[in-house]
């Protein structure tokens, strides 16, 4: 599939869940970063939209997650990913600026628990770019709530990782095709450019 045009004014970066607690055990998370943080600097010299995508948790969005929701009511009882916790910052390399807004969610997907979906519509976004981790979390589910509100989607392969290297492999090669381009950040910037 041929890498489409990219308008920088009406697209926007989402950078997902790149945060200590999360990548401290994923194998590559540094490499990842690396490349997350060459495709930031070329976006911003675009004025690329470019939001940040973080999980953190109140006491009181834990008492709001019933036992019944398997992964959330995990790290409800175990305490993980607070607000205030270092486990919740972003990663340590992760180049962000000040003026990037931080969109706090406390579900998978980007939007469900977000005003993110109201900020791109202000700001005129159509076009969505992924980077993040897990593949088979925050990617997977953001692609499928952002291919239902019309936005293109390109998703960055080599700025996603998950623990699972094949459920990587079939949702980059099989299942995300179908509702996004998947490029390299090397194709993404050359089309950019």
């Amino acid at each position: 599939m041929p890498v489409p045009p990219i308008t920088p004014a009406s697209t926007g970066l989402l950078v997902m869940d790149l945060q200590a607690g999360i990548l401290s055990n994923i194998p590559g998370a540094d490499a990842l970063v690396e490349r997350v943080n060459a495709v930031l600097a070329e976006v911003r010299k675009h004025d690329m939209f470019v939001g940040v995508v973080q999980v953190a948790f109140t006491p009181e969005d834990y008492e709001r997650i019933p036992e019944r929701n398997l992964s959330f009511s995990q790290i409800s009882r175990a305490g993980r990913l607070a607000i205030d916790d270092p486990s919740s910052a972003s990663y340590e390399t992760l180049d962000l600026q000040g003026n990037e807004p931080i969109f706090r969610k406390t579900r998978v997907g980007a939007f469900s628990t977000t005003n993110l979906a109201d900020t791109l519509e202000h700001k005129q976004i159509d076009t969505l770019v992924l980077a993040g981790v897990a593949t088979s979390g925050v990617v997977l589910s953001t692609v499928r709530d952002a291919a239902d509100r019309d936005f293109g989607l390109i998703v960055l392969a080599d700025c996603c990782l998950d623990r699972d290297v094949e459920v990587h492999r079939v949702l980059l090669e099989k299942v995300l095709p179908r509702q996004a381009h998947v490029l390299s950040s090397e194709e993404f910037l050359q089309a950019l450019s």
